[in-house]
């Protein structure tokens, strides 16, 4: 059901706080990632993150009225999920300690052309001439920043990238998920097997680091929050228009850390990000602006 035409505006709106929440929440994991390890601070993210998602079910009118099951045929879907965001956390939250802000953040907005490659083997879609062309400009652009074979390039610049493989699987196998399965029940799931997969990552990799001060205490909990409410309010969004109308707007995510990776950490890597941001955005936007219009004429290939 397509949501009415007056929630678009706020749909969008709702969607930019959701963005900005994110990029604040990176900045905090980039501030207190030389004193925490990356396992550490994935862990506590996805203990906050069990709290919206709770939310978010209790609210499905759906799910109450089926009799509040928790039970899902397919755990081990939402098991290799859950997998997939622990280990994709943990890539992403590390890079942010090794690079810098905009960049980390840049690289990872590649996810969209992971999803629409890993659509064709777990999904069987058929991607069609112009959607695999926007793959492949989205790759050079990645490309261009990363700069292999230079001396700009250093191994930790594949870690964003590799997250960003991580959550486009994220993405895809969410949309295998059975018709009569609220999305929150799955999502649930997935974010209680995040939650012991980074524990029992942390725990695996040295263990957890004592809290030094109040403030670094408060900042955890700020962290947790922000991802929270951000995948709240994401969530929120979708139900208020259809998923093209906000996708556009996702890439303000970019010129958001910049200026934060500037304004904090004296960051500015302009130079590296152009023009290889300016492809991945304009893959990005050509792939939601397709998928949106085949969905308008019914059509399954491109």
């Amino acid at each position: 059901m397509t949501a009415r035409p007056d929630k678009v505006a706020l749909a969008v709106l709702v969607s930019i706080l959701a963005i900005v929440l994110f990029d604040l929440m990176g900045l905090l994991i980039k501030r207190l990632s030389p004193h925490y390890g990356a396992a550490e601070l994935s862990a506590y993210r996805n203990i906050f993150g069990l709290l919206p998602s709770a939310i978010i079910l209790w609210m499905n009118s759906a799910w109450r009225k089926g009799g509040r099951r928790l039970g899902i045929r397919q755990w081990r879907l939402a098991m290799a999920r859950g997998v997939a965001v622990t280990f994709a956390q943990y890539l992403f939250y590390l890079s942010l300690g090794l690079m810098a802000f905009a960049t980390t953040t840049t690289i990872s907005y590649s996810t969209a052309l992971f999803t629409t490659a890993l659509s064709v083997p777990l999904l069987g879609e058929r991607v069609g001439l112009i959607r695999w062309f926007a793959v492949g400009i989205g790759f050079v652009g990645v490309l261009m920043i990363m700069q292999p074979g230079t001396v700009s390039f250093s191994w930790y610049m594949l870690l964003p990238f590799g997250a960003a493989a991580l959550y486009g699987f994220s993405g895809v196998s969410a949309r295998l998920i059975d018709p009569e399965v609220p999305t929150p029940l799955f999502n649930l799931h997935s974010s209680a097997i995040a939650v012991l997969g980074s524990l029992t990552l942390a725990l695996s990799i040295g263990g957890f680091t004592p809290v030094a001060s109040l403030q670094d205490l408060g900042l955890i909990v700020l962290m947790g929050l922000f991802g929270g409410t951000a995948v709240l309010c994401l969530v929120v969004a979708y139900r208020m228009t259809e998923p093209s109308n906000l996708a556009p707007f996702s890439y303000l995510g970019i010129p958001i850390a910049f200026g934060l990776g500037w304004l904090f950490f004296g960051e500015a890597p302009i130079d590296d990000l152009l023009p290889g941001a300016l492809l991945i955005v304009f893959a990005g936007v050509m792939i939601f602006y397709r998928e949106r219009r085949l969905r308008r004429t019914g059509r399954k290939t491109s």
